[in-house]
């Protein structure tokens, strides 16, 4: 097994109880009662999964080696006891996105619309880890599905940081977006 690839199973089973699904930008997911993060790219769709969204962790991108490393600094493990809220944002950017070169897009991510440096300022409250679809597959629905984890006491940040990035230049470039909220608990 391939501890990069991960399968993100919405239907009747898993550790998360889904809280709210809500299509920002885009069409919507189908309802779904919990989610399964599966390590490993299913390729079935589980008995009661409604949807599957799949993506690969890989290297930091538009990034610079001292922003890497500010990040890797803050950046908390998954799965900490009390980080039992998270989100599930998946996100499809549009042709314009990727008809610009890699250092246009830099350019945008991080010198106008300071995605790293927003990120920061929320570390080490919330976790996060980024999945690329597209290297998946250009037929995946999104090209990146982003997960956070955060604690109850921390879902204020959250949301501004989540507004923060919203409002940037590079979600100008935003087709799809679905923000998947959820509590860890029990199947």
């Amino acid at each position: 097994m391939n501890s990069r690839l991960f399968t993100f199973a919405g239907g009747a089973i898993g550790a998360w109880r889904i809280v709210r699904t809500e299509a920002v930008v885009g069409e919507p997911l189908s309802d779904a009662a919990r989610l399964n993060v599966i390590n490993g790219l299913d390729a079935s769709m589980p008995e009661g999964a409604k949807w599957l969204l799949r993506g690969i962790t890989s290297n930091e991108r538009y990034v610079t080696r001292q922003e890497k490393e500010r990040l890797a600094a803050k950046q908390p493990h998954l799965g900490r006891p009390e980080a039992t809220c998270a989100a599930l944002i998946p996100v499809r950017k549009t042709a314009a996105w990727w008809g610009l070169t890699q250092d246009e897009r830099r350019m945008i991510f991080e010198e106008r619309s300071g995605h790293v440096k927003t990120g920061l300022k929320y570390l080490p409250a919330i976790a996060r880890r980024l999945h690329h679809c597209r290297d998946l597959s250009e037929n995946e629905p999104f090209d990146f599905l982003t997960w956070f984890e955060y604690a109850p006491s921390d879902s204020r940040a959250f949301e501004e940081l989540v507004a923060e990035l919203r409002g940037s230049e590079e979600w100008k470039y935003v087709e799809r977006e679905v923000d998947i909220r959820l509590l860890r608990e029990s199947a």
